[in-house]
Parts: C-alpha cells; sequence; structure tokens
C-alpha cells in the first residue's frame, strides 16, 4: 500500500512524485513538463507569522497613506489606493473598481487574516479550527491576490507623470512594494507545508 502523505503532484501535468528533503536553495522539477514541484523555504512557524505580522501592518500603511501626491502650479493632490478604487467607481467601467478593490486591498486583507489564524494555532503544533477549509481559502486567494500589478502601475505612473507634473511616490507606495515581496513570500505556494508539518 502506497503512503500518499509523501507523494507530491505536479500541478501542470498531473505527474506523481514521491517527496524529497531539500536543501537551501534547492528546488524539485517535473522530468514530464519542467514545472517546479517543490521550493526550499527555511522558514520556520515563528519566522513565518512574525512576517504576517509585519506584513498585516505594511497592509495598512499601503491603504491608509498616499501612494502618490501630485502637484502643479501650486495645486496640490495626493491619492490613496482606496481613492483609485473610488475613482474607476464612478467612471463609465465600474466593474474594473470591484475587481482592483478585491485584487489589490480585500485578497491580501483575507489572506493575512487566515494566515494569522492558522499560524498562531500552528505554534503550539496544533491544527487551527477550520483548517482544512482555511488552507483552501488561502490557495484560492493566491491568485487574486495582485499587489504586484498594481505596484507595477503605480510605478508606472509615476514615470509617465514626472515629465509633466512633480510627483512624489508616497508611504503608501514603499509600503506597498514591501508588502508585494512579502505576500510572496509568506503567502505563496510553499504554504502548502503547513499541510505536512500539522
Amino acid at each position: 500500500m502506497v503512503n500518499t502523505e509523501h507523494l507530491i503532484i505536479c500541478e501542470h501535468c498531473d505527474c506523481v512524485y514521491e517527496k524529497v528533503v531539500l536543501a537551501k536553495h534547492q528546488k524539485t522539477l517535473c522530468v514530464r513538463c519542467g514545472g517546479v514541484l517543490q521550493r526550499f523555504n527555511g522558514l520556520t512557524i515563528e519566522q513565518r507569522l512574525a512576517l504576517t505580522f509585519t506584513a498585516a501592518m505594511l497592509w495598512l500603511f499601503a491603504n491608509f497613506y498616499p501612494v502618490m501626491s501630485i502637484s502643479l502650479k501650486g495645486m496640490k493632490n495626493s491619492a490613496t489606493l482606496w481613492d483609485s478604487v473610488l475613482a474607476l467607481s464612478q467612471g463609465p467601467i465600474t466593474f474594473i473598481a470591484m475587481v482592483a478593490a478585491i485584487a489589490i486591498i480585500i485578497a491580501p486583507a483575507f489572506q493575512l487574516v487566515l494566515l494569522v489564524w492558522v499560524l498562531s494555532f500552528a505554534l503550539g503544533l496544533r491544527r487551527a479550527p477550520a483548517f482544512n477549509l482555511c488552507m483552501r481559502w488561502l490557495e484560492t486567494l493566491r491568485p487574486w491576490s495582485m499587489l504586484e500589478v498594481c505596484l507595477l502601475g503605480a510605478m508606472v505612473a509615476v514615470f509617465k507623470l514626472a515629465g509633466l507634473l512633480d510627483v512624489l511616490p508616497g508611504i503608501g507606495l514603499f509600503a506597498l512594494a514591501v508588502l508585494s515581496l512579502m505576500m510572496i513570500r509568506i503567502a505563496g505556494r510553499d504554504i502548502r507545508e503547513l499541510w505536512d508539518i500539522l
């Protein structure tokens, strides 16, 4: 009888492999399609929880501090992520405002709440109540969280407007940049390791 706990399935071609223990900087690739099966993570539960709390603070900075400030002939204006969603909602494509709100505000917030919930219990090597549901939601929300796309758009806007107006990147933009990197680190594919640990 095969022990399925030690098996891993390639998410691209459904090929089945045995899990291996990885050293630092190592990863395993699918022989058939070349997709990444495993990556060395190296984060303990304590480190992941600390990074999650840090990311939650950065989420607050990114959402409530201006992403950029624009000034022209003495007139100044600044915008937060919420302001950009509200501006989109008043235009002809209101649906885009809802997608933007989910991708850059709501999905990351839910990811952080779920991570804090799961990791807080994981500190005591216990499964959180509704662990399976939380892990499924974390996996479902991962493609919807598009902070890096928002960051790229904001940076393009800063460079494009810099020749026409006085543009000053705000605290929100710097927080968004660091938050994007941290979300990739703590809520990426390696979150699945919690299934094995717990």
